[in-house]
Parts: structure tokens; C-alpha cells; sequence
């Protein structure tokens, strides 16, 4: 059995039930209210067929770890089974597009790259199990439900997995604000990788080293560096163009 998980915040549990409401054990509310907003999400919910309970605010505290619930919080399982690296290759429907997370620690930055990975219709995230943001409801209320629709694999050695990518005709591109040749220069078509790695310390050693090329974000303005999640989705929206309008390579 799937291993069960809160979620907090509308717009999170908003987003799982509109997926079907698979996986949606309970959903916990704030007793007393009874707003539009409430109103909406009950409505929702009743036609999912997940039921409501109105509980105190101190329980809804202690579910979410004390980050702000706006009054809903609910349990859910997740919508798959743990998923490898393997397992998305293997499954490919196109050429791959994977955006991949070296040492982002902030769930909020996960949550957002999840968001953004969904928009830019990634196959997967991945990342290293250590020195990386777990799957927390943080990250989860961020996604706004794409840590549901994007798998999100956890590697133990990432420069090896990097590997497995190459071996299988991935090119695995590293985002790096020293590097030559810009986003707009290179060619990003599919089936590729994307690297990016933490702010400030950016992509570790041999990450960096694994990677078939470098490349940069221009940068026009007095900011060093951007957001990873924004970079994130300048660097996949740029893949998917290239791989829009140019011809497929020889």
C-alpha cells in the first residue's frame, strides 16, 4: 500500500482532487468555516467522493507541521508507486525532456520546479537522495498538484545516472553562469537532460564534469543569478521551442 502523506493549502488539495480525486483519504477543514472558498472545495470534494471532517485548528497545525494550511488540510496516498530512473525511460512516449536538480534543498524551490516541469511537460525530475528537498507537503502545496503528475526519482549516485541518460541518447546539458555559450546559441532540441543546480553553489564538481556541454541563461540586467525555478522554466519552455520549430538533427 502506498505510503500516506499530508497535503495543505486549496490550491494543493484543489489540484488532487481535480485529478480524480484518486488517493484522497480524508480531507480535514477548519470547523466553523463556511465561505464560499469552503463551500467550493466541499462541493468538489463530495462529487470525488472524499470525505470532509471538520476539526479543530490546533490538530490542523500539528498535520501540516505548523506551515500555513488556510484551513484545509487532507491525507492522501500518492498516485504512484516509487519510481526509478528505469522506469521512465523505459516509458517514454517522445523524446525525453528531463529536468534534473542537483543539491536544491529549499522544498519551495522543489515545489516550483515540480510546477514548472508540468508546464513544460517533463518527463520526470530528478534528483540526488542526499543533500536534496524531499517530497514534504511544502513541496507538494507549492506544486499545486504537479508532484502528482510529474514523477519526481531520487538517485543514489546522480553522476551515474547522468550516465544511464547518455547511454540510452539523452544529451545532458549542464546550466552554468560561467559557461560560453548561451541557451539561445546551443541546441536544446529533445531528447535531452537539463542540469541546474543550487543557487549559489550552482552544480557540483563532477555534475558539472559529467555533463556533455555547458550552458548560460543570459543575463541583461545588475542580478548575478535567477530563482531555479525560474531557470528551470527558461531553460525547458527554450527546449521545447528549439525542438518546436527546428528540424531534427542528422
Amino acid at each position: 500500500m502506498a505510503e500516506a502523506r499530508f497535503i495543505h493549502g486549496f490550491h494543493a488539495v484543489t489540484a488532487r482532487l481535480r485529478l480524480g480525486g484518486e488517493g484522497v483519504e480524508e480531507i480535514y477543514v477548519a470547523a466553523g468555516r463556511q465561505d464560499g472558498r469552503m463551500r467550493e472545495l466541499a462541493g468538489l470534494a463530495a462529487s470525488r467522493g472524499a470525505r470532509v471532517i471538520a476539526v479543530a485548528a490546533e490538530r490542523l497545525d500539528g498535520m501540516s507541521g505548523g506551515a500555513r494550511h488556510q484551513g484545509v488540510v487532507a491525507r492522501v496516498s500518492a498516485l504512484r508507486g516509487h519510481v526509478t530512473l528505469d522506469d521512465v525511460l523505459d516509458t517514454l512516449a517522445g523524446p525525453a525532456l528531463l529536468l534534473v536538480l542537483d543539491g536544491v534543498q529549499d522544498p519551495h524551490n522543489l515545489g516550483a520546479c515540480l510546477r514548472v516541469a508540468d508546464a513544460a511537460g517533463a518527463h520526470a525530475v530528478v534528483a540526488p537522495k542526499d543533500r536534496a528537498a524531499g517530497l514534504s507537503a511544502v513541496a507538494a502545496k507549492v506544486a499545486c498538484g504537479a508532484a502528482d503528475s510529474v514523477p519526481y526519482v531520487t538517485v543514489t549516485n546522480l553522476a551515474r545516472s547522468l550516465r544511464q541518460m547518455q547511454a540510452r541518447g539523452i544529451r545532458v546539458l549542464g546550466a552554468d553562469a560561467a559557461a560560453a555559450e548561451d541557451i539561445h546559441q546551443a541546441d536544446l532540441r529533445l531528447p535531452l537532460a537539463l542540469v541546474l543546480g543550487a543557487e549559489g553553489s550552482g552544480l557540483r564538481r563532477l555534475t558539472r564534469e559529467t555533463c556533455d556541454a555547458l550552458v548560460r541563461i543570459p543575463m541583461l540586467g545588475s542580478v548575478e543569478s535567477l530563482n531555479v525555478s525560474v531557470a528551470s522554466g527558461i531553460c525547458l519552455f527554450e527546449a521545447r521551442r528549439q525542438s518546436r520549430l527546428a528540424p531534427p538533427s542528422t
